[in-house]
């Protein structure tokens, strides 16, 4: 489909919308994150493609699908709407005493002392800012960044692209064994299955669980499950009390103090394999921002899990470490 271009100037919300229509592909999503109508969105985007005088979307399917042109013009501007995201956030972001309206979302691993400490400690340095914090799991919480819902976040690097989103590593956080106390049984024997004592899980929609359960078929283990569990103080419990071992990292063990004296935790036998931990940002976040959380994060990772961990199992000192 060609038409004829007009000497109208481009207009920089068509390129946004239209970089969101081919991201949710439905006009309706497209107009509920934008705040506008639907036929406002429709206007913006037959506006660019007359301007372009090609068609950007394929009209005829639902949801919406670009045409091998729309293909070729979103790749090229993603990077450009990028920049000007970025220059428009550090023209206006003023000092961050300024700052008004901050969105935060983390996984539960910080929950019970880093992510209360980084609260207090923005509050203090940012005293006119209003703050939302919300928990969750690294895809919920990706997903919210995504959609513009949260302006930082603080999760595991998926394997997947994370498109517009920017991320700075943190903490290198491997999988460990974790077994209970009176367990004198031969570790290798363990994982392989040799033994009756069951493999405890993470819930299978958890990037963590996922991770794991990749890394065992690379090794060719398949344990038998007995019990599957989102949380991971109850994993804990169970393994505490005799009921099985479980795949798990330094971080969430450094969580479950109350069982520690009922656990050991061993590393992985043979390849070992780790996840990374990044704060993960908008292009719309200052830098600023978040060298601020950055900094402080670090701080506090090594206070509460690196520095206690490296005391009690010295062997981590090569593998749980910050990412510099």
């Amino acid at each position: 489909m060609t038409r004829n271009s007009t000497s109208k100037d481009l207009n920089l919300k068509w390129l946004e919308l239209f970089q969101i229509c081919a991201q949710k592909g439905t006009l309706q999503a497209a107009a509920q994150e934008s705040g506008l109508t639907i036929s406002t969105v429709s206007y913006h985007l037959r506006s660019l493609e007359d301007h372009l005088g090609v068609a950007l979307f394929n009209h005829s399917r639902r949801p919406m699908v670009l045409t091998p042109k729309g293909t070729a013009f979103l790749r090229n501007i993603d990077q450009a709407l990028h920049s000007i995201r970025k220059a428009k956030a550090e023209a206006s972001a003023g000092t961050l005493s300024d700052a008004s309206f901050l969105r935060i979302g983390t996984i539960e691993d910080f929950d019970s002392d880093i992510t209360p400490e980084l609260a207090v400690f923005l509050s203090a340095r940012m005293p006119a800012c209003d703050f939302m914090y919300h928990t969750d799991s690294s895809h919920s919480v990706i997903k919210m960044l995504r959609d513009r819902q949260l302006d930082l976040g603080v999760t595991t690097v998926p394997s997947e692209s994370m498109r517009d989103l920017q991320d700075r590593p943190l903490l290198r956080d491997p999988f460990v064994i974790v077994l209970p106390q009176v367990d004198d049984r031969s570790l290798t024997e363990i994982v392989e299955g040799r033994t009756k004592l069951p493999f405890l899980r993470f819930s299978s929609n958890l990037m963590i669980a996922q991770q794991i359960e990749s890394q065992l078929r690379r090794i060719g283990v398949t344990p038998a499950k007995r019990f599957e569990c989102s949380s991971h103080q109850t994993l804990m419990a169970m393994v505490a009390a005799g009921a099985g071992w479980t795949i798990t990292t330094p971080l969430h063990f450094s969580r479950a103090k109350r069982f520690h004296s009922k656990l050991r935790m061993h590393r992985f036998p043979g390849k070992t394999f780790s996840r990374t931990l990044a704060i993960v940002i908008t292009p719309d976040c200052t830098s600023s921002l978040v060298d601020l959380v950055d900094g402080k994060l670090r701080s506090l990772i090594l206070e509460h899990a690196i520095a206690p961990l490296h005391q009690s199992n010295p062997w981590l000192e090569d593998s749980f470490t910050l990412v510099t």
